[in-house]
């Protein structure tokens, strides 16, 4: 899985030997731990009492750590505001990245999104737990400063998709559409799937997959189907499993 690395670390030069001598995995564990715990006050700050209204001395504060630690792992606020969706967009990169080569390139996409979320769990509770995850989701969605950078970090995410699904189809992604076009239209499934889960009244994980699951089927007979027929699919139980498969 791709990490974001850490900023500014620099060896202290007067560290006494016996410290300099720490395996490098421990001291890597520990700084890991500082960037955990200053996301997770971060995103509790936030939620409890709006991005705007928190500042960065309070959630360096919050971890008992300086201002000046708090700059060695985040740049801004709102590098840390978006550090859990880090974590969730390499997620679903290496899930692509992972698909098999033969697969369509829409189906790819598709399978390597419902895939990622079936393991999103593990990954974001490695930083945050789920439920503070989910509610940073939705204060970002009513935010309008967070929503325009996520806007603009949803667009680079799109990028890096098309431009994968261009390597896997050997095509230009300047010169072809269709990687950016298939790309384009997962992205605006999920939207759709986010709104709709934000509307609803269950705000758990598997509810958010399960109608993304749901109106990523849909995509198919929305496009292409006849929409005076009062039978479409879209008025039918969705199987799950059967999208999976």
């Amino acid at each position: 899985m791709v990490t974001t690395p850490f900023r500014g670390w620099k060896r202290d030069r007067h560290v006494p030997t016996e410290q300099a001598t720490v395996p490098v995995g421990l001291r890597e564990r520990k700084k890991l731990r500082t960037r955990n715990s200053l996301t997770r006050a971060a995103l509790e700050l936030f939620t409890e009492q709006g991005y705007e209204h928190t500042t960065v001395d309070e959630i360096a504060a919050a971890v008992d750590v300086s201002q000046r630690t708090f700059f060695r792992y985040f740049s801004n606020k709102e590098e840390v505001a978006f550090a859990v969706q880090d974590v969730t967009d390499a997620h679903i990169l290496a899930s692509l990245c992972a698909r098999p080569a033969d697969e369509a390139p829409f189906t790819a996409l598709r399978h390597a999104a419902l895939s990622a979320w079936e393991s999103f769990g593990d990954a974001i509770e490695t930083v945050v737990p789920i439920d503070l995850h989910l509610r940073m989701y939705q204060l970002i969605e009513s935010t309008p400063a967070l929503l325009a950078v996520h806007l603009r970090r949803a667009a680079e995410m799109e990028e890096r998709l098309a431009c994968e699904i261009a390597r896997r189809e050997g095509l230009d992604v300047d010169a072809d559409p269709r990687p950016r076009l298939v790309v384009a239209a997962l992205s605006g499934v999920i939207r759709v799937a986010g709104r709709i889960w934000g509307e609803g009244p269950d705000h758990s994980l598997e509810a958010l997959r399960a109608i993304a699951a749901e109106q990523l089927a849909q995509l198919g007979p929305a496009l292409l189907e006849d929409w005076s027929r009062k039978d479409i699919s879209c008025q039918l139980p969705i199987n799950h499993d059967e999208i999976l498969n």
